[in-house]
C-alpha cells in the first residue's frame, strides 16, 4: 500500500463546496485587497490565539521580517534563535540588518535550549525568536522570565505551531509578537502564500499595518520604507472556512501520533518525541530519531511510503550563511540532529491502516518483523 507524505485533496474534498461558495462571494464583491473578509479573519484569529491584535501578511516569512521591523531593532542588533529551523527564521534577521546569534537546541524537544540562552547575552542583544518546531511550543516560562531579567523582546515563530499551547495559552500570545504561516502543508494552510502577525501592543500593531502597506499612513504619503505584504481576500476567505476545522484536525493530528507511539515504543533503534506536561503539541510534523536514518528513508521510499527530513542541515552551516562564521562542531546537539530525524506522515486524513503500514516498514527495516 502506497502511503502519502502529505494530501490536501482529502482534506479540500470533504469542505470544497463552503470554500468554493466563500471565493465566489469574493469574486462577486470584487474587494481583492484589503476586502471585508481579511478584517474577519483577523478579528478571528486575534480572538482565537487569545491576542488583542492579529494583521494578515503575505507569507510567514514576511509575518517575521515585519515584527522584527516593527520592534525597531538597531542595526546590527543581535537577535537570539535556533539553528535548527527553516531558513526563513534567519532570512528575516538578515533582512532586518540584525545579526543571529544561534543556541543550541534540547535533543527532546528539537527546540532552543532555554537553559543555554543566558550565555549567548550580550550587550547587542534585543530579541530571543524562539521557534516552536514541529508545532510544540518552547520552554516560554524560562524564556520569558530571561527575557524581563534582560529587558529583551520575544519575537514567537510560530509558523509551524497554530493551536498549540503553554500552560494553556495559545502560542502566539505569549512573548511581544506572533508570526505564522498559512503555507498550504500547515495546520491550517490557505490555497497559496499567507501569514498572520499577533502582539497585544497597540503600538507594535500600529507600526505592522504600516509596514505591509508600504510604509503609508496616509494614501500616497510615505512615512517609512514598508513592503508590498498583504493577505488577500479569497485566501482569508479559505483561511475563515478551515478555521472551522482546525480543533477537530489538530484533534485527529493528536490520535495519529498517539497511535505511532504506540505502535513504535518497542523498537530500540528510535526515539519517539517527548512532550512537556505544560504543553498541547498539535504535530505539524511527527518527527522521530532514528538509527541508520538515511537507508531507513531510502528503504520506506522504495515501498512507496511518504516521508522526508526536516531538517537535513542546520543553518549555521549553510552555504548562504557562510559569512557568520560558524563550523562544524559549533552546535553539536543541531548536528547530530540533523543526521537522525525523520518526520512521517501525520496529516488528519490519514487511516490507521495507512500509519499501520508506515509502522510495518519500519519494523521491517528494522528487523522487527
Amino acid at each position: 500500500m502506497a502511503v502519502p507524505f502529505f494530501d490536501i485533496k482529502r482534506q479540500i474534498s470533504s469542505i470544497r463546496n463552503e470554500i468554493d461558495t466563500a471565493i465566489s462571494e469574493v469574486i462577486d464583491n470584487g474587494a481583492f485587497i484589503l476586502g471585508p473578509k481579511v478584517k474577519e479573519l483577523e478579528d478571528f484569529a486575534a480572538k482565537y490565539i487569545g491576542a488583542k491584535h492579529a494583521i494578515g501578511v503575505a507569507s510567514g516569512t514576511d509575518a517575521l521580517m515585519l515584527a522584527l521591523k516593527a520592534l525597531n531593532i538597531k542595526k546590527d542588533a543581535e537577535v537570539i534563535t535556533t539553528p535548527f529551523t527553516f531558513v526563513a527564521t534567519l532570512d528575516a534577521i538578515e533582512f532586518c540588518g540584525a545579526t543571529p546569534v544561534f543556541v543550541d537546541i534540547d535533543p527532546d524537544t528539537f527546540n532552543i535550549d532555554t537553559k543555554k540562552i543566558e550565555a549567548a547575552i550580550t550587550k547587542k542583544t534585543e530579541v530571543i525568536l524562539p521557534v516552536h518546531l514541529y508545532g510544540q511550543p518552547a520552554n516560554m516560562e524560562e524564556m520569558l522570565s530571561i527575557a524581563k531579567k534582560y529587558n529583551l523582546k520575544v519575537v514567537e515563530d510560530a509558523a509551524q505551531a497554530i493551536g498549540a499551547k503553554y500552560n494553556n495559552k495559545y502560542v502566539g500570545s505569549l512573548g511581544e509578537v506572533g508570526c505564522f504561516s498559512f503555507f498550504p502543508t500547515k495546520n491550517l494552510g490557505c490555497f497559496g502564500d499567507g501569514g498572520l502577525v499577533t502582539t497585544n501592543s497597540d503600538e507594535i500593531a500600529k507600526m505592522l499595518r504600516i509596514l505591509k502597506g508600504h510604509g503609508s499612513t496616509i494614501t500616497y504619503h510615505y512615512d517609512f520604507v514598508g513592503h508590498n505584504s498583504r493577505l488577500d481576500s479569497i485566501q482569508a476567505a479559505i483561511l475563515l472556512i478551515r478555521f472551522k476545522y482546525l480543533e477537530e484536525w489538530t484533534n485527529k493530528r493528536r490520535e495519529n501520533a498517539k497511535l505511532y507511539k504506540e505502535l513504535l515504543k518497542d523498537i530500540k533503534e528510535i526515539s519517539l518525541p517527548k512532550e512537556d506536561p505544560k504543553i498541547f503539541h498539535v504535530y505539524n510534523q511527527f518527527t522521530i530519531k532514528v538509527e541508520a536514518r538515511n537507508e531507513l528513508l531510502d528503504f520506506l521510499k522504495s515501498k512507496n511510503i511518504g516521508c522526508a527530513i526536516y531538517y537535513p542541515l542546520s543553518l549555521h552551516l549553510q552555504n548562504a550563511f557562510k559569512s557568520l562564521g560558524f563550523k562544524n562542531g559549533d552546535f553539536p546537539i543541531s548536528e547530530k540532529t540533523q543526521e537522525s530525524v525523520i518526520s512521517l506522515p501525520i496529516f488528519p486524513e490519514l487511516t490507521r491502516e495507512e500509519i499501520e503500514e508506515v509502522v510495518d516498514g519500519i519494523k521491517k527495516f528494522y528487523g522487527k518483523s
